[in-house]
């Protein structure tokens, strides 16, 4: 079993934001499907291959999203390595992505809060690039809104978030990062 987990923040207004990303690309992945509630995240169960796969949107907001993501470790008995993160960084050029395991948080705070609660930066993560523009605080800058072209980026990549989804979930986080961490 997997656990595929989207980072954002809950609520319509944080819809279509720089720190929705991971919410955005599980919801590009499965498109219109029933979420139900439970561990203060919102879930959907399905399979890949042979593989069941539970995806999480935390709705804890951004910095206690480790809250959500250990309870449904914990009751499903997944080690860190069977879990997939995907969420925004700023530290990556916009439209590009970096797959990573066992790293620092890098300053983004929801994934401090799942390193935190886990005990383990074991975990696998796509990191999506939103870029930074200095002319913005980092709080009003990663909770913007994507401007038309930048959503024609995103969603053009989604073909790629989606590969890689399964890929993980089919061959693992090594295979996949030596597939999709293509240097530009």
């Amino acid at each position: 079993m997997k656990l595929i987990v989207g980072l954002g923040n809950p609520g319509r207004e944080y819809e279509n934001t720089r720190h929705n990303v991971g919410f955005i690309a599980i919801d590009g992945y499965l498109g219109n499907v029933d979420w139900h509630s439970k561990f203060k995240g919102l879930y959907h169960e399905d399979k890949i291959g042979n593989e069941k796969v539970i995806f999480l949107k935390p709705q804890t907001f951004m910095n206690l999203s480790g809250d959500s993501v250990v309870e449904f470790a914990n009751f499903y008995k997944l080690d860190p390595a069977d879990i997939f993160v995907i969420h925004d960084d700023m530290d990556i050029e916009f439209g590009s992505y970096k797959l990573k395991i066992n790293s620092s948080d890098g300053g983004h705070n929801g994934i401090k809060s799942i390193i935190n609660r886990l005990g383990s930066n074991g975990f696998a993560r796509l990191k999506v690039g939103i870029s930074h523009n200095k002319l913005f605080s980092t709080k009003d800058y990663v909770l913007g809104k994507f401007s038309k072209e930048e959503k024609d980026v995103l969603n053009n990549n989604q073909s790629n978030f989606n590969k890689i989804i399964e890929s993980f979930v089919i061959d693992g986080i090594d295979k996949t990062m030596n597939i999709y961490n293509t240097k530009k």
